[in-house]
């Protein structure tokens, strides 16, 4: 999902700004009844609306809980539509030097509802389907002879998201430069966003854990910042888990009713219980570091 997140987001800025050159400053954005051109909107504002809808959308879909287990209707619904409108204001506009003689844009609106709906559907169809059975109870534990002292580490990264964090940076630059020929037009509110999604992609795009004397860390991105951080009298019970993204809700970084995931590949992952809340993060060789945990965390709470 973070991929189709980003994959609307590239289309509704890079589209108009592509062809800017294909029409006026000023764009149709309404029509009437009669498929005539009735208002109009500056490029900026084109680029703008539009994302700015998507971006509330998209966090919603992430934070808001309520909204968790439909996300992916409305963010595949909503994604076609928003797409599709803006290839038809792309469309209508181009090779017009006047915003009031563009093209009708009502077949174009008609194929977009009816391809949004569609899509809604079939979102609401893959949605239906039962996630598959997880495991329950807390795993197994490591004897540690006497004296000993272990630690475990792991790490795992997605090509993909690297690839798909470079391609919003390319976006932001992009805007950027414009923005520098052309001071009149405020491309910063279009450089920031496209900014901070391959920031953050790029920070979720690799993890590495380790599993100490002292608890668990989870270094983020290539940096290995920013860090999270578990006291190993804090931890409850860890354990191996199978997740699919299908499960949490897609790549990344994800909030879902499984607690919080860092998904960055299919299968299994370390999954943790501190404070009354789960964390699970998907990486090599789970399991070891799940024994390990237990043994550290319950020696450091004074469990048997």
């Amino acid at each position: 999902m973070a991929a189709w997140a980003a994959g609307i987001l590239a289309l509704l800025v890079v589209l108009p700004l592509a062809a800017r050159r294909g029409f006026d400053d000023l764009l149709a954005t309404h029509w009437n009844a009669l498929g005539e051109p009735d208002g109009s909107l500056p490029l900026w504002a084109v680029v703008l609306v539009p994302v700015v809808i998507w971006v509330v959308l998209v966090t919603s879909a992430v934070f808001w809980r309520a909204a968790r287990r439909w996300r992916g209707v409305v963010l595949v619904s909503c994604g076609v539509l928003l797409a599709g409108e803006q290839v038809s204001i792309v469309r209508a506009n181009l090779y017009h030097a006047d915003w009031r003689d563009a093209d009708s844009v009502t077949v174009g609106a008609v194929v977009t509802v009816v391809a949004a709906v569609a899509a809604g559907l079939v979102g609401v169809l893959v949605n239906g389907r039962p996630a598959s059975p997880l495991s329950r109870g807390q795993g197994s534990r490591m004897d540690i002879p006497a004296g000993e002292r272990r630690v475990w580490l792991a790490s795992t990264e997605n090509p993909w998201l690297y690839l798909l964090s470079a391609a919003t940076g390319v976006g932001a630059l992009a805007a950027l430069l414009i923005g520098l020929g052309d001071p009149a037009e405020p491309m910063w509110l279009v450089t920031v966003p496209f900014l901070f999604a391959s920031v953050s992609v790029l920070a979720c795009s690799s993890v590495r854990v380790r599993v100490t004397e002292r608890g668990m860390d989870v270094a983020f991105g290539p940096l290995g910042w920013p860090v999270r951080r578990w006291d190993a009298a804090d931890i409850e019970w860890a354990r191996a888990e199978n997740r699919t993204p299908a499960q949490v809700g897609g790549w990344g970084y994800r909030l879902s009713g499984l607690g919080t995931t860092v998904m960055l590949r299919s299968g299994a992952c370390l999954v943790i219980r501190a404070k009354g809340k789960d964390f699970a993060v998907s990486v090599d060789d789970a399991e070891r570091g799940a024994a390990l945990l237990n043994s550290l965390a319950g020696a450091r709470a004074g469990r048997p």
